[in-house]
């Protein structure tokens, strides 16, 4: 099952996407400018082979909610995401309000 549901960080909304699959979820939080996910996201192949994208994105593992992966600190962000000041160590949701005031 997939499931899509505003999500409001401080008033900025965000996009919360969750796909149930055998074992596991795949689970994202989302703007415009950028997004946080679970441990799937592949942060070495962004920053290095689609470099030129300049995608903002980071991971944090052992997440089973989206509650959960906004509170997490992010294991691994991509190049692009430390020019928006993310760092290893944040919170999600803490990353995600550095892109929610540059979206203004």
């Amino acid at each position: 099952m997939i499931s899509i549901k505003p999500v409001y960080i401080e008033e900025n909304p965000f996009t919360a996407i969750r796909v149930e699959l055998p074992k596991t979820n795949l689970l994202i939080v989302s703007n415009d400018t950028g997004y946080i996910m679970c441990g799937a996201l592949d942060v070495d192949l962004l920053s290095e082979k689609l470099a030129e994208r300049k995608i903002i994105a980071a991971r944090a593992v052992g997440v089973k909610t989206i509650e959960q992966l906004l509170e997490a600190p992010l294991e691994k962000v991509t190049n692009a995401a430390r020019e928006k000041g993310w760092q290893e160590g944040m919170s999600g949701k803490d990353a995600l309000l550095k892109i929610a005031t540059s979206a203004k």
